[in-house]
């Protein structure tokens, strides 16, 4: 059991020589109890299992004699595992125990590994009053199950910023897919930007089955889902007659049902985040209509006000598309004059943040708008009272004792004569105050006028 445990690579023994022990490769199976401790009668004296054995018994107990599949922390491979695989082998007699071990890294929070002493610890519970259970999820996907794994608050706004990438295209191929037509006309003859958008489809579901078999490499589907993203807006970006609204929705009820594979999505939809009641009509289904039959009557009153130049009218429109819609769970994003706005069902509880967001980043540019100004009035007010000294009076001080007539010192206060070197740094601090001073006396003039 020794020689097949170190040939799998499950570890190794140590090679520390321990004075207890007759083997280097010795464990303890039972060991007697410290003071406090429980114990058990043993014909080696009260005592309790030592702490491989335990799980050793229990796995023999509730899976029988052998596991397909063993999991654990990495610091468990040695010696935990090890010894758990000469206890079961030994005590069943099987030639092989697990068939499968699976070793996951360690979490660490910024930057240094998880620990209560550390004063670094979180929980789960915590951990979801900074951020929701999908945005948790996306970021576990995005790194190896057997690499390590960071909690970070840079981390977890990328997390953020991948849960906005899908959810934006999901809201952007639903607001396409309220215009889609029924029946045969409805379909559209595929262009070559169709047909490259269809294979970097097939692509993608070619790399996420073998990213899934190779070992469920999760960073590598979740890059190849935000790749067939980036490809099909490039694609809508490119198509200037209009996208292909059933291939958007391909790609768009493919990418949710992998989500949904890993728990990010947990509603019925097809497509997105949206949830909806078991065996009911999506909430998006039923309020699309409604909210398009605003958005298009918004658009024909800005463009009559624009024409007559009705500004008040116009600052309504914004406020609606600012502070009322937001409030019903509805994203308006207008485009380009002339161009339908997009409207988008989205969760109210994300507008109404990236609304507090887009406020204090305005009372942010305010602040920082009148510290600068104010900075400015600051550097105003010493540019003038540092101008008040005229050029020909600033160097008569006690540092020197004999001056020429433009007030250039010649001679420093013990009498020695001012070197060349000297008299020219003195005559380019001169003339920055005959700058200064000249300055003075206009905004004073300017003043009197």
């Amino acid at each position: 059991a020794v020689v097949s445990t170190q040939s799998t690579g499950e570890g190794k023994f140590t090679d520390i020589n321990s004075k207890e022990k007759k083997n280097q490769v010795d464990f303890a199976l039972w060991k007697s109890s410290k003071p406090g401790e429980p114990f058990w009668d043993s014909p080696w004296g009260k005592g309790r299992p030592g702490w491989h054995i335990e799980c050793s018994a229990m796995a023999d107990s509730i899976c029988n004699k052998q596991l397909d599949i063993h999991s654990g922390g990495e610091d468990l491979l040695f010696p935990h595992h090890d010894n758990e695989i000469l206890q079961a082998e030994g005590y069943s007699n099987a030639k092989q125990w697990v068939n499968y071990f699976i070793h996951a890294g360690h979490l660490s929070i910024e930057g240094c590994k998880m620990s209560k002493s550390l004063k670094n610890f979180i929980t789960i519970k915590d951990a979801l009053k900074k951020n929701t259970g999908r945005q948790l999820r996306i970021h576990f996907l995005s790194h190896s199950w057997r690499g390590g794994l960071d909690y970070s608050e840079s981390a977890m706004s990328e997390a953020v910023a991948t849960e906005k990438y899908f959810n934006d295209f999901f809201l952007l191929v639903k607001f396409h897919k309220s215009s889609l037509g029924e029946g045969i006309s409805s379909f559209t003859k595929q262009t070559p930007l169709e047909l490259q958008l269809y294979s970097s489809l097939q692509e993608c579901q070619k790399t996420v089955h073998n990213a899934l078999a190779d070992s469920f490499d999760t960073p590598a589907v979740m890059r190849a889902l935000k790749a067939i993203l980036s490809d099909s807006y490039s694609y809508i970006s490119a198509q200037k007659d209009g996208p292909n609204v059933r291939l958007l929705v391909q790609v768009a009820v493919y990418v949710t049902k992998i989500l949904s594979v890993f728990g990010v999505v947990t509603s019925n939809d097809k497509i997105g985040f949206a949830s909806a009641a078991e065996g009911s009509v999506s909430t998006d289904e039923i309020a699309l209509p409604f909210v398009k039959a605003l958005s298009e009557f918004r658009d024909e009153v800005r463009a009559s006000a624009r024409a007559v130049k009705a500004h008040d009218i116009l600052t309504k429109c914004d406020n609606l598309r600012d502070n009322v819609l937001p409030e019903l769970g509805v994203r308006l994003e207008d485009r380009e004059p002339g161009e339908p706005a997009v409207f988008k069902i989205d969760d109210k509880e994300t507008l109404l943040r990236e609304k507090k967001q887009r406020q204090e980043e305005l009372v942010r540019k305010e602040k920082e708008k009148a510290e600068k100004a104010a900075a400015r009035e600051k550097a105003a007010k010493e540019k003038l009272e540092k101008g008040k000294l005229s050029p020909q009076d600033m160097f008569r001080t006690a540092q020197y004792s004999a001056w020429d007539q433009s007030g250039l010192p010649t001679k420093d206060a013990k009498g020695a004569d001012i070197t060349q070197s000297q008299l020219k740094k003195l005559k380019k601090l001169q003339a920055a105050q005959d700058k200064l001073h000249k300055h003075y006396l206009q905004h004073i003039s300017d003043l009197e006028i």
